[in-house]
């Protein structure tokens, strides 16, 4: 059996690859220059089933060159490709081209959607990446030994409608709470970038100010209608990491839509910093 593997930017490549190792894949990876971690090609080095194409962004004949090529007729995509770098760094080629043409929006799930419909033509199905890393998913009820508290939860509940409604029109899938208002809204700068940009606009409050809670909750969810072969929600200790920064003190995610990477490191430094993790069930 043949998978293929488009390769993003962080760990996640890594984690399906092994997954699709364990359960007996050979594994093509197109890896896409501009993102992917090089030390893929030691990954393809020390096991002569996985085999290691780089491409650039807007190459995508010559990615179904290099998936015919290799006999491979389903894939997954996994790992991030920045917003902005699909929107303004890719060159594409005329397949590509033709494709963003026709686009009656350049959100990233129009986009996707459609190299997903132009895979599937070419007799390559694009499957979620969650068929190999189920066990990775959140799941519903409180993660962390301290549960959010009584503001935390108004913030929670206040967030998720905030979030579900940016989130359906595909503009980001997190929004950073406090005291029940809107401190900041993800966009193409990502996650963490939008927790840090959250943490200096509290900074920059009138130090005068003390009737707001300055803590800040971070909540993410799915799309309504999340295509889970791409952008999954993702949550690893670098979003952790980023909330101690910012002084955040309370994460939310959706159970069952959520990846957890390296989930017990993750939850161990939440603990160690006092942070509450709870997957809410949509």
């Amino acid at each position: 059996m043949k998978l293929g593997l488009i390769a993003g930017n962080g760990r996640f490549p890594f984690l399906l690859l092994d997954a699709a190792r364990a359960q007996g894949f050979a594994v093509t990876v197109a890896a896409i220059r501009e993102e992917t971690d090089p030390e893929i090609n030691d990954r393809a080095a020390a096991d002569e089933r996985i085999t290691v194409h780089w491409l650039s962004l807007g190459e995508l004949s010559r990615l179904i060159e290099v998936f015919h090529k290799e006999g491979v007729t389903s894939a997954v995509m996994a790992g991030q490709v920045k917003h902005k770098q699909i929107f303004s760094s890719i060159r594409p080629d005329w397949r590509l081209a033709k494709l963003l043409l026709n686009l009656r929006s350049r959100n990233t799930d129009m986009l996707l959607g459609a190299v997903a419909k132009v895979l599937a033509d070419e007799g390559i199905d694009l499957i979620s990446s969650t068929a190999f890393l189920e066990p990775l998913l959140a799941q519903q009820g409180v993660l962390t030994a301290r549960a959010p508290d009584d503001e935390e939860r108004k913030n929670i509940e206040y967030g998720m409608g905030v979030a579900r409604a940016v989130a359906s029109f595909d503009i980001g899938q997190t929004v950073i709470v406090a005291a029940q208002a809107c401190v900041a809204v993800e966009a193409m700068e990502g996650t963490d970038a939008a927790i840090l940009r959250a943490a200096q606009l509290m900074q920059s409050l009138d130090e005068g100010v003390t009737t707001l809670e300055r803590r800040l909750t971070v909540v993410k969810v799915a799309k309504p209608n999340q295509d889970m072969r791409f952008d999954v929600p993702v949550i690893g200790v670098r979003t952790v990491e980023t909330m101690i920064a910012a002084g955040a003190s309370c994460l939310s995610v959706e159970a069952g839509r959520t990846l957890l990477f390296d989930k017990d490191t993750l939850l161990r430094r939440a603990d160690d910093a006092g942070i509450a993790i709870v997957a809410v069930a949509r």
